[in-house]
């Protein structure tokens, strides 16, 4: 067992950990789970169907987010470690499926490949760690939260529409919070963010590549619209503009202004393991507010002339506005501020969502565009004063 251990671990080197071509192959499920949701929240544009997809983009984020983890100790390149991938891999495939129809007649199938990823994956890592290593009680610990959200998370899939609805939120949430009490259980103790001993560099880049993935399928959806227009005329070439460069600015906003000093701040910091976490619980907001940022994208682009309803301005201007809030925690977390150019731009948007009313959606998709524009050069000029 020691040898084997042994080769299943990364080589913690001090050089920062490649993502592998494993890594990167496993991701191309999330493009397609990306595009389910946002394809859901788009045709259910109401309050329920809001809550409904977030829990779902909850799911989606903490198989992906448990996986990392996994990549992050144990080296990925190892037969056994692309078998993990591989299986996790086809069952969030037909995970991703499901999504349309989670909270209805598919329910059992998707939480059944949700909990069969979380706990197999968990078990199988638990049995190759055994009983000696350092990271076999935090696996335990794991372990056991995870059998108990996937008793709510099946529990649920066997409720009726709204009693599925809460048990599944008290399943995300045991997932989503277990790990910031350490996994505590009663005769398993609890983990130290210090004993996750993460490869800082590696966690980061992995987020990085997710948000990526994100932007992708923005762009995607915009460029799929566009080719299914029958005539090219003004409001839609300029709709695709508008939603083109408002992916842009909020990628500027990410990748351009601190994405390389957050790498720094994770690979330099004392206690990696609890910054990691905090990556994790950041991204998963950050990352929904560009899925529903390109739901914005759609409506904008399927409807130009249209005067917006209720439902649709809030979509276009709560899709910036949780983009903005993340990218400010995380910003407070990298450089220990809240920007105030971000604070300014969710101030604006909401005003514009207040007077949005009986406003064409290509209007306010360029509006909500040059806002996202203007933050961008702001923190683009404090960065080269700095």
């Amino acid at each position: 067992m020691a040898r084997t251990l042994h080769s299943l671990l990364r080589i913690r080197d001090g050089h920062h950990a490649h993502v592998a071509n494993e890594e990167l192959f496993f991701d191309l499920v999330y493009v397609f789970a990306v595009t389910q949701l946002s394809h859901t929240l788009l045709h259910h544009l109401t309050l329920w169907g809001a809550i409904e997809t977030t829990v779902l983009w909850f799911a989606v984020w903490l198989g992906w987010q448990y996986t990392c983890w996994v990549t992050n100790w144990f080296n990925p390149e190892r037969p056994q470690m692309r078998f993990v991938l591989f299986a996790s891999m086809g069952l969030a495939l037909v995970m991703a499926a499901s999504i349309p129809e989670a909270f209805g007649d598919r329910g059992l199938i998707f939480a059944g490949c949700y909990v069969a990823m979380q706990v197999g994956r968990t078990l199988f890592i638990a049995w190759q760690l055994g009983s000696e290593h350092p990271l076999s009680p935090n696996y335990r610990r794991m372990l056991g939260w995870l059998c108990i959200s996937g008793c709510f998370w099946i529990g649920g899939a066997l409720a009726q529409h709204e009693l599925r609805l809460v048990l599944w939120v008290i399943a995300v949430i045991c997932e989503y919070v277990s790990p910031m009490f350490g996994f505590a259980l009663p005769g398993l103790g609890r983990s130290r963010a210090s004993d996750w001993t993460i490869e800082g560099g590696h966690l980061a880049e992995r987020c990085q590549l997710f948000v990526i993935v994100a932007f992708g399928e923005s762009l995607l959806a915009t460029g799929a619209t566009l080719a299914g227009t029958e005539v090219w005329n003004s409001a839609e070439l300029s709709a695709m503009f508008a939603t083109f460069l408002g992916t842009i600015a909020m990628w500027w906003l990410y990748f351009a202004t601190s994405s390389k000093d957050a790498t720094q701040r994770i690979t330099q910091s004392e206690n990696p393991g609890k910054i990691g976490a905090n990556y994790h619980y950041i991204h998963a907001l950050l990352i929904f507010g560009i899925i529903v940022s390109a739901v914005g994208n759609d409506l904008a682009m399927e409807h130009p002339s249209e005067l917006a309803s209720f439902a649709q301005i809030m979509v276009i201007a709560i899709g910036p506005v949780i983009y903005l809030l993340a990218s400010a925690i995380y910003k407070r977390v990298v450089y220990g501020r809240i920007p105030l150019s971000h604070v300014a731009g969710v101030v604006v948007l909401v005003a514009v969502a207040a007077l949005g009313k009986d406003v064409q959606l290509l209007t306010l998709g360029w509006v909500t565009t040059g806002i996202l524009l203007a933050i961008g050069l702001w923190e683009n000029s404090r960065t080269q004063s700095s």
